[in-house]
């Protein structure tokens, strides 16, 4: 590029800088300093800042957004300053029932800080295991939206029948893959900068340490050490997270060939205790600068939570109607309680909940917000209300010790058939019928549910409840912690 072209660019970008510190509260530009700093640390020294690459993970959320802009901020300064400034990688990951307001915010914030076509700055995307240029206007693919759906439903299916349904246990394992290759592609990075608090790393390591369990690659080595060890937990799990549930043919490659290291350098710095101030006070930043527009009555919730409280309540009323034996709406009206009672731990205002309180929890039209929910979940996930019960049952695990109870249930005319059901299971010879009816019951093909009844349910219990076990005080205060 010409030398007046740089100039202009470094002018933009000096601009944009400007702007971003006019939105700061003396208070985080304390904290802005006291980042720079540590990121030169971690570098080795002002000297060698131009050549140290951070990663930092997007997924259009608040505080993903706030983080960008402050790590921008960071970058900025140092470039108006310094002969060189670190380099940024902005990854985010594409998959099944991101939202697309996610998206947009994403985009919006991009370029409102000016990263696109900054050499400094790399935007990226990883659809179907593929790392891709980011835009907000494709489509997961057709091959990852697939993908998706078969993972979700092969980690549900490894569970007791009589065990909660964590419908999104499959995206620890995703997130986990994300992580550790994104980290190793052309080049690598140095670290990887996040805001999470303690509470949120330890959840994040909980739920990959269930979902490795239930891929069959056993439990994480942990040393309680949260994101400071979650590359040394990934490096112990390998690359391919999903390799026992799999056949080799199944298995799709990282992608481009070729162009991942094979050792990893990557440090993790944590900067969640210079996320400051209130979320009030940062809104003008948020809103008026990055673009950021939220709906305020879902969760901005960690990996393997549910964000729509249609979808969390109708999946709660089938599992208290089918497995529990209470009814639909008691699953519905508990979930939604629950829902309302995290609101207002993570300290969401008053009227806010009220609303929330207006548009869910009067259960007057409970078959249309059970229709709307089901009709969300196909069009997202690719699943149907009796391929979703057909998972709470889950009843081909464990050489199908639960299939006779599914089939009393919820299919009493195909008990007849149980034999020639166990035959298919077994990959033997049974009629078409059959095999197309376990296809369609399942939304599975049969050479995946002959290779989960072969395997073993790996029941949580004990471990998860032990896992999750924290004072009601403890997780509010930690809450609160994380929303300051």
């Amino acid at each position: 590029m010409s030398t007046i072209h740089d100039q202009a660019m470094n002018y933009v970008y000096q601009q944009v800088l400007q702007r971003l510190l006019s939105f700061f509260s003396r208070a985080e530009r304390t904290a802005l300093q006291l980042l720079i700093q540590r990121i030169a640390v971690a570098a080795g020294g002002m000297e060698r800042i131009g050549e140290f690459k951070v990663l930092v993970t997007q997924s259009g959320t608040r505080d993903c957004c706030y983080s960008l802009a402050l790590l921008r901020a960071a970058q900025l300064s140092i470039a108006g300053r310094a002969p060189a400034t670190f380099h940024l990688r902005v990854a985010t990951l594409r998959c099944n029932g991101v939202p697309a307001s996610a998206l947009h915010n994403m985009h919006r914030s991009f370029s409102a800080l000016f990263l696109h076509d900054d050499p400094r700055v790399e935007l990226l995307m990883v659809d179907h295991r593929e790392i891709l240029p980011f835009n907000h206007l494709a489509p997961v693919c057709d091959e990852g939206r697939e993908a998706g759906r078969l993972n979700l439903l092969m980690i549900g299916h490894r569970r007791g029948w009589n065990e909660d349904l964590t419908l999104w246990d499959d995206l620890y394992l995703t997130t986990a893959e994300f992580y550790g290759q994104v980290a190793r592609w052309n080049n690598g990075v140095d670290a990887l900068i996040s805001s999470d608090n303690a509470r949120r790393q330890e959840q994040f390591i909980d739920g990959l340490d269930r979902a490795v369990r239930k891929a069959g690659l056993g439990g994480l080595a942990r040393k309680g050490g949260g994101f400071d060890e979650l590359f040394g937990l990934l490096d112990s799990i390998g690359g391919d997270c999903y390799r026992e549930l799999y056949s080799q043919d199944d298995r799709v490659p990282w992608r481009p060939l070729g162009e991942f290291e094979a050792c990893r350098r990557t440090g993790y710095i944590g900067i969640d205790d210079m996320v400051v101030g209130k979320m009030e006070e940062r809104w003008p930043l948020l809103s008026d600068f990055l673009g950021f527009q939220a709906d305020d009555l879902m969760l901005e919730a960690c990996t393997g939570e549910c964000t729509d409280p249609l979808v969390g309540a109708y999946l709660k009323g089938l599992q208290a109607s089918y497995i529990e034996g209470r009814n639909y709406e008691a699953g519905v009206s508990d979930y939604l309680q629950q829902y309302l009672a995290t609101m207002r731990r993570r300290n969401t205002p008053e009227q806010i909940c009220e609303r929330f309180i207006a548009t869910f929890c009067n259960l007057s039209d409970l078959a249309g917000q059970r229709s709307q929910a089901a009709a969300s979940l196909q069009k997202n996930v690719g699943l149907n209300e009796s391929q979703l019960v057909c998972l709470l049952f889950a009843p081909f695990i464990n050489a199908g010790a639960g299939l006779e109870r599914f089939l009393r249930t919820c299919h009493p005319g195909m008990l007849v058939a149980m034999p020639d059901l166990h035959r298919a299971m077994q990959g033997l010879h049974a009629p078409e019928q059959v095999l197309q009816w376990m296809t369609d019951v399942s939304g599975m093909p049969l050479r995946l549910i002959c290779r989960l009844y072969a395997m073993d349910a790996i029941r949580m219990g004990d471990h998860v409840a032990k896992t999750h076990e924290r004072p009601e005080h403890e997780v509010a205060a930690s809450d609160r912690s994380a929303e300051g």
